[in-house]
């Protein structure tokens, strides 16, 4: 057993239940911890298998990390911007001229830049293929995973009331939400992939072929 993942672990489930206290929107706060629960689960099972390599794993626990907060506040009301006027004395919305709260624009382009790293090294265990391939792959994933998502979010404005399912998927009226979303998916995982890219360049150079195909850094 890993400490640092039981740490990390026992962290995230504690910052969980303390944001559960007093609810601001309880059904949709518990709507949106189911999400929660499927990335805490293979986080508690890697603690006593140990399998996924420190970036995967600090990867998933930090974007689990913004979903938490993401359920606490049901993301269209995050107070980021308040938080960093606070702190820093500017308002981000202010400087980008935003006039929606884009703490789930963060949270899409964070699905493409932390779960890249963990996406790769499914891939390379399970189909032994070479880090440039698994990289390719595990890009093509995210875009994949991204994409069944946004058709989730369709679904719900279908089966549920307009407010709720308003309130869940956070598209605060914008139209193209949804193509936003995807994209800013596309450029975090874009930016992990030319990272690991250059990260592993002996191991990209490697073919498929090789019986043991090199495996990448981050897997370590």
């Amino acid at each position: 057993m890993s400490k640092y993942k039981c740490t990390i672990v026992l962290l995230l489930v504690a910052f969980m239940i303390v944001t559960c206290i007093n609810p601001i929107y309880p059904e949709q706060q518990f709507l949106q911890h189911i999400g929660t629960v499927l990335l805490l689960l293979p986080l508690i099972i890697d603690v006593r298998k140990n399998k996924f390599g420190r970036a995967s794993f600090i990867g998933l626990s930090l974007f689990t990390l913004l979903h938490i907060i993401g359920a606490r506040y049901i993301y269209s009301y995050v107070p980021y911007d308040e938080a960093i006027q606070q702190i820093f004395g500017f308002s981000v919305n202010e400087m980008m001229g935003a006039t929606r709260n884009h703490y789930d624009r963060v949270v899409h382009f964070s699905f493409g830049l932390l779960m890249l790293p963990l996406f790769c090294q499914i891939v390379q265990r399970k189909i032994n293929c070479s880090a440039m391939v698994a990289i390719v792959v595990a890009w093509l994933l995210i875009q994949t995973g991204s994409l069944i998502y946004e058709l989730f979010e369709w679904l719900l404005t279908i089966v549920m009331a307009s407010d709720f399912a308003e309130d869940y998927n956070g598209q605060q009226g914008d139209m193209w939400d949804a193509q936003k979303d995807m994209a800013l998916a596309l450029c975090g995982s874009t930016i992990t992939a030319i990272l690991m890219a250059v990260r592993n360049p002996l191991a990209c150079n490697h073919h498929s072929s090789y019986t043991s195909p090199p495996r990448l850094v981050c897997n370590q």
